[in-house]
């Protein structure tokens, strides 16, 4: 069998979430694809794995044809000796991590297995294996330009997903459980886009997750294209009032002005309830006062150093929850108030969804007064 060359167009359409597979969206032309309407076995990125780490396309496996030690070994070599000796070394360690990947990966596979492979440019290395793969007898995909094709058309692709999409907005200040309205939502079959769960952020100074970093922000952007490409444009997509960034991540530029264009409704949360919503969710800065001492340094500049002084004089006195309030009150609410009332035109007109509490019962009823009073197509209720 021979390789097959295809583009990232192309493969967006072999690869294309269940959800939106069928009818095909209209920005996306058919073109050679056509041939097939199967979907790829398997997406590998014969990339090493610190190029696969900063972004790969969603689903697929790490086949390494050069790791990270080796393409710096390869590198040196071309800088110091010359491309000969480098050539000769790289084809070696290329030959041997081949066979390695063979006897672990492919020596069970039905000969009707067909693979999409890309490496950074869709040159030596994807090329290298996929020969191979073609020599056994499978029906190999290669992707035409590579990683740096994938991005490009990734970047193209979403202002297009976005545009046809409708949303709602939920809003309301720190604290008062939009995310955790959000999950309740899903959970009766809405559609939600969760950048914060995607960013792996809370969006807010004292938003960092422990132990967990942040994607890169092209990951990112892969992640919030393969999540818009699951959404019907029927139905409307609940989102929260976020602002450009998230963390250290910047929301798509597309996606934050049709955000702020659509229609709004307001959590309100008592503010007794916030401040425990709070306590819950940063149980890691209550629990290690010094971090969150130490966190708070980050609003100096903001709120002065008396202030901030006197807050984490407070928190050594185990009196977190006051803090928290006074947080809210003299930092996060007016900030977020004329962050919202700059940039969310339809603010004006919002409903307001009062909560009576942070549980997850009334959670779900205000989820359910959401999607039975606003939008009843929008979610299987039940």
């Amino acid at each position: 069998m021979s390789v097959h060359l295809i583009t990232a167009q192309e493969a967006f359409l072999r690869d294309r979430p269940l959800t939106a597979r069928a009818p095909l969206t209209p920005h996306l032309s058919k073109g050679r694809a056509a041939q097939s309407d199967a979907v790829f076995d398997a997406i590998i990125d014969v990339r090493s794995e610190g190029e696969f780490a900063l972004d790969h396309w969603p689903g697929a496996v790490n086949w390494p044809v050069l790791n990270n030690a080796e393409r710096e070994l390869i590198g040196t070599l071309y800088k110091q000796v010359n491309g000969f000796e480098a050539k000769k070394r790289g084809a070696a360690l290329v030959a041997t991590n081949i066979a390695r990947h063979i006897e672990s990966h492919v020596l069970d596979l039905p000969n009707d297995w067909q693979p999409l492979l890309y490496c950074w440019r869709g040159g030596k290395r994807s090329g290298s294996i996929s020969g191979v793969l073609s020599q056994i007898g499978f029906k190999v995909h290669l992707l035409e330009g590579g990683y740096k094709a994938f991005r490009q058309a990734v970047m193209e692709d979403i202002p297009k997903l976005i545009e046809p999409l409708q949303f709602e907005v939920i809003a309301g200040p720190t604290g008062c459980g939009k995310t955790r309205l959000l999950q309740s939502l899903k959970a009766l079959g809405a559609q939600v886009l969760d950048l914060e769960d995607l960013a792996n952020h809370r969006s807010s100074v004292l938003g960092f997750i422990p132990g967990s970093p942040q994607p890169s922000q092209k990951h990112f952007d892969t992640l919030v294209w393969q999540t818009l490409r699951g959404f019907d444009p029927s139905r409307v997509i609940f989102v929260e009032s976020e602002s450009k960034k998230v963390g250290n991540l910047s929301i798509p530029l597309e996606l934050i002005e049709k955000m702020r264009l659509s229609p709004c409704s307001v959590v309100a949360l008592s503010m007794h309830e916030r401040v425990s919503l709070l306590m819950e969710d940063y149980a890691f800065l209550v629990n290690d006062p010094e971090l969150f001492i130490t966190k708070l340094q980050a609003l100096v500049t903001m709120r002065g150093k008396t202030v901030i002084d006197a807050w984490s004089q407070e928190t050594r006195q185990g009196r977190i929850a006051d803090v928290v309030e006074s947080l809210l009150e003299l930092h996060y609410d007016p900030t977020y108030t004329s962050s919202m009332k700059r940039n969310f035109i339809e603010l004006g007109q919002a409903r307001v969804v009062n909560l009576l509490s942070r549980e997850r019962v009334h959670m779900q009823e205000a989820a359910r007064f959401l999607l039975q009073e606003r939008h009843p197509q929008s979610g299987v209720l039940s």
